[in-house]
């Protein structure tokens, strides 16, 4: 009766084989349940809102800054004005693309051609005021707009009449490694706007560029 007892306590152990199969599949349970939940976040995640004008789309997708509204074909007559907000004093980067198929230099409106006059209202979300705003243009993320790209503030003209602001006096434009447009001799305290207004001109034009916002707020 006692070596069946024994015998009957010793079965209950699975052997070694056992045990080395029952870690793989828990293993493998895990594994499907972490890649279960990696899907789940991922279908969860919300895509990234695109604000359609004229020919192009108008993306906050990089953080920082929140569009608000958009409207405009994009034309002198009827800029395209973007009404955004910028939640901190730091640089902030638009992304823009092409959403009709380009052809360069033709206005019928059907096609993206390498011209947008932009307006920007701008509110200062954050809880100082700013003394300059500066604009860049970059045809890759990250690095300086180059003559060859053909990306620029309308670089051809050198007095823009396309160029004006409700809040700064004066502008001035930096070419070469970069394309940059600074606005001065002005103002914008927190929960307030100011307006933009350029011409951005792309003489190759690209399916994807960046507009980065740069606020300047006075040294200490």
């Amino acid at each position: 009766m006692r070596k069946a007892e024994i015998f009957r306590s010793v079965s209950w152990f699975p052997s070694s084989a056992c045990r080395d199969l029952l870690r793989i599949l828990a293993s493998a349970l895990l594994l499907l349940l972490v890649c279960a939940i990696s899907v789940d976040a991922q279908e969860e995640k919300p895509e990234a809102k695109r604000w359609l004008a004229g020919a192009y789309s108008f993306s906050d997708e990089l953080g920082g800054f929140k569009i608000r509204a958009i409207g405009g074909t994009g034309t002198r007559e009827d800029p395209i004005v973007i009404e955004e907000e910028l939640v901190s004093a730091s640089p902030v980067t638009m992304v823009i693309r092409t959403t009709k198929p380009i052809r360069p230099f033709d206005f019928s409106g059907k096609y993206a051609n390498g011209f947008i006059h932009l307006k920007l209202i701008i509110w200062n979300g954050s809880e100082q005021a700013w003394i300059e705003v500066e604009f860049e243009l970059q045809e890759i993320l990250g690095q300086p707009s180059l003559f060859g790209d053909g990306l620029s503030f309308d670089q051809r003209r050198t007095d823009s009449k396309n160029i004006y602001s409700d809040s700064f006096a004066d502008f001035s434009r930096d070419f070469e490694p970069y394309d940059r447009l600074l606005y001065r001799n002005g103002k914008v305290d927190p929960r307030r706007s100011a307006s933009f207004g350029f011409l951005i001109s792309d003489y190759t034009p690209k399916r994807q560029f960046y507009l980065v916002q740069d606020p300047r707020i006075p040294s200490t």
